[in-house]
């Protein structure tokens, strides 16, 4: 079974997900501009959420490409020798991701761990000590990658790659994959796909001119001590994810208890997470004013419903965007429902912020209307469970 997510939510001024520049990301769709949040931002806003930790109640994962700051106390504390130590650590990042060329306390990559995979590559160290010494001592203090990754990759990582394959403890690594190139045996499919949120209208971005006071001026001196330009926007966003329930379920070592409360974790997350860029200069708290929640059969296509904004709405009639926004979605919905049949869905939920009442709203959609976000979750969980 999958879970398919259609989010709605309106922000005020903000700079949620920043590009090179220091501006809010866009793009093009339906030819015109429209303000954009990465997936890749969204995913990290709901894996570090305050629901998501508090309901999956297990270690998340740690992504790091910091191995010397993460294991060195962990060896030094089991009595390990400061110089070997650091030794080790290196061999042992050079077979797993291999070692940044320009700084041999990182890793080459970004590596995505899990509690369990942490403690077992300390136990794999520590096993394998000498051996780890006597194969850098022939390459007279070395690390080359190839030479290091054959003489070791058995003892080292042979018991890691055994009992981690294609498994994980670490429930938002079984959300989101994990892709590593030196060793594809690590590698892990997503359950849960994300889009890029983007708005459901036009956006014109919009910059800001500030300064700063200088406090010990005296009362002769004029002007500000700094002056800048940010930029920011304003946007009614369509948020679409989709979490494959099997798949979670496979990652998951088939603990079905965990991977319950991952799904719940991750409606949850999605509903309170946010992007914290700029948080502090915008206070951009808002919550989604409309969540479509939706279980279709295993082995069904998805319904992103994003085309339902590729003619960008418009505040007609003073109605603000968010109204036309959701009927628009809901338009969408109907439509692809009569063309291509609902014999896919097995169960709907509509989460409604109360204020928000569109009149038009169809009997499809309001009949599945919840009367908190709580029977909004609950409605989902017991599809799975049945």
């Amino acid at each position: 079974m999958f879970i398919e997510l259609h989010i709605i939510q309106s922000f005020p001024p903000t700079n949620l997900n920043r590009d090179d520049m220091n501006q809010p990301k866009d793009c093009e769709f339906g030819g015109v501009r429209r303000a954009r949040i990465s997936s890749q931002c969204l995913k990290r806003a709901i894996r570090t959420s305050t629901p998501f930790k508090e309901t999956i109640q297990v270690t998340p994962g740690m992504r790091t490409r910091r191995f010397m700051r993460l294991f060195k106390p962990r060896l030094i504390a089991a009595g390990k020798p400061e110089e070997e130590t650091e030794t080790v650590i290196k061999a042992s990042t050079t077979i797993y991701a291999g070692l940044d060329s320009k700084n041999d306390e990182f890793s080459s990559v970004l590596v995505f761990l899990s509690d369990k995979e942490i403690q077992k590559m300390e136990k794999a160290m520590l096993e394998n000590w000498d051996t780890i010494l006597e194969a850098v001592q022939k390459k007279k203090g070395k690390f080359p990658k190839d030479a290091l990754k054959k003489a070791l990759k058995k003892q080292v990582l042979g018991e890691i790659i055994k009992q981690t394959q294609g498994r994980t403890s670490a429930p938002d690594i079984a959300l989101f994959g994990r892709m590593l190139a030196d060793n594809p045996e690590l590698g892990m499919d997503a359950a849960c796909q994300v889009a890029h949120a983007i708005s459901t209208h036009a956006v014109k971005m919009d910059t800001d001119f500030f300064t700063a006071v200088e406090e010990l001026a005296k009362p002769d001196e004029t002007g500000a001590a700094m002056m800048d330009i940010a930029g920011f926007n304003c946007a009614c966003f369509y948020r679409y994810a989709r979490l494959d329930w099997q798949q979670l379920t496979k990652n998951l070592a088939g603990d079905t208890d965990l991977a319950r409360r991952t799904a719940e974790a991750f409606l949850r997350a999605s509903e309170a997470a946010m992007p914290t860029g700029k948080k502090s200069s915008h206070d951009n708290y808002t919550r989604p004013v409309f969540m479509l929640a939706v279980v279709r059969k295993e082995h069904s296509a998805g319904w992103s419903l994003v085309n339902a904004f590729e003619k960008p709405v418009w505040p007609w009639g003073g109605s603000g965007l968010v109204e036309p926004s959701v009927l628009a979605l809901d338009r969408y919905w109907n439509d692809l429902c009569q063309f291509y049949g609902t014999q896919t869905v097995k169960a709907i939920a509509v989460a409604l912020q109360p204020t928000l009442k569109p009149k038009e709203l169809s009997e499809t959609l309001s009949s599945a209307i919840k009367p908190s976000l709580d029977a909004w979750v609950q409605t989902m969980l017991d599809e799975l469970q049945g």
